[in-house]
């Protein structure tokens, strides 16, 4: 869709591109050749759209034989794709996509992936919401704006590496795919762009409850950065857990985290979580007090990059 027939659509339903709700159409054919290639849908597969916008990318995707889904929260935009786009593989849902149910929305039981030229005023919490699901996508590729896909794919200890970042890279590999200019949207945001990959690993990802309890202690330590690691864990989670956590690091309390921290395998601890308790009663208490002590070891491994120093 060129920019003449972008603007024609645009008038056939009496609408203006809202910067509140990051409408910023993709124009450059090329660039959406490339993004098909990059995520490589297949015929069935079942791949996440959101912002389908006026179909430019979602024709792409319905091409390659994928069954998509797509959420659209302009209600303008959707009736415009009811009308315009027919398909026995789209299946559309007009709705907030930060809100949105996708348990019921997507087909149980068979893995997906999410393509999309996510609108940037909702990036930050579609992301999280996508790692918060029991099954997260198998693959992720997104056009989002520069700063965000540079703090997403940021290496441990540099000043763009955050809690997103963590909890992005505890699944995935994120990698920035390329760099996009703003004339190639229309309106034209402000700033760069960029095509940002997330393919999934299996260091940690298999690790269910890992990647379910680790968001707490990764929000409780980037709540105050540059503050001591031990205090915060402490305060948190009471001394008697934070102290198992820094010594499985070697790191004597009252001593500044060193660097480099030599890496522990959090398999290692996996006995503590499952390990059955001396009677019935305190089966809770117990089974809570392994997962802590476990967590606030590996927040205490995932910052010992950061400024971040335990001394209790």
């Amino acid at each position: 869709m060129n920019k003449q027939q972008l603007t024609a659509a645009l008038e056939s339903i009496g609408m203006r591109p809202g910067r509140g709700l990051g409408q910023n159409f993709l124009l450059d054919g090329n660039l959406l050749d490339y993004i098909v290639r990059l995520s490589a849908p297949q015929p069935g597969e079942t791949v996440l759209e959101v912002g389908p916008g006026f179909g430019a990318l979602t024709r792409k995707l319905l091409a390659s034989g994928a069954d998509v889904y797509a959420v659209e929260f302009d209600h303008r935009i959707a009736e415009y794709l009811r009308t315009h786009l027919e398909a026995n593989n789209f299946h559309l849902t007009e709705a907030d996509a930060c809100r949105v149910n996708y348990l019921e929305l997507l087909p149980q039981g068979r893995p997906f992936r999410a393509i999309a030229n996510l609108p940037y005023s909702i990036s930050t919490i579609f992301i999280a919401r996508m790692l918060d699901l029991p099954a997260p996508p198998e693959a992720m590729f997104f056009m989002l704006q520069r700063e965000m896909g540079e703090r997403l794919a940021a290496p441990v200890g540099t000043k763009d590496y955050g809690a997103l970042s963590v909890r992005t890279q505890l699944r995935y590999e994120v990698k920035l795919e390329k760099i996009v200019p703003p004339e190639v949207f229309f309106p034209p945001p402000e700033v760069d762009s960029a095509i940002v990959s997330f393919r999934r690993h299996e260091r940690y990802s298999a690790d269910k409850e890992l990647c379910r309890l680790l968001p707490g202690v990764v929000k409780t330590v980037f709540a105050q950065r540059r503050k001591q690691l031990g205090k915060l864990l402490s305060n948190n989670y009471g001394k008697e857990k934070a102290l198992p956590a820094l010594e499985a690091l070697k790191n004597p309390p009252g001593q500044a985290l060193r660097r480099p921290v030599r890496p522990v395998d959090p398999a290692a601890f996996r006995p503590a979580l499952i390990s059955p308790p001396s009677t019935a009663r305190s089966r809770p208490s117990q089974r809570k007090r392994a997962a802590d002590c476990f967590f606030c070891f590996f927040s205490a491994f995932f910052f010992s990059a950061l400024d971040i120093h335990p001394i209790l």
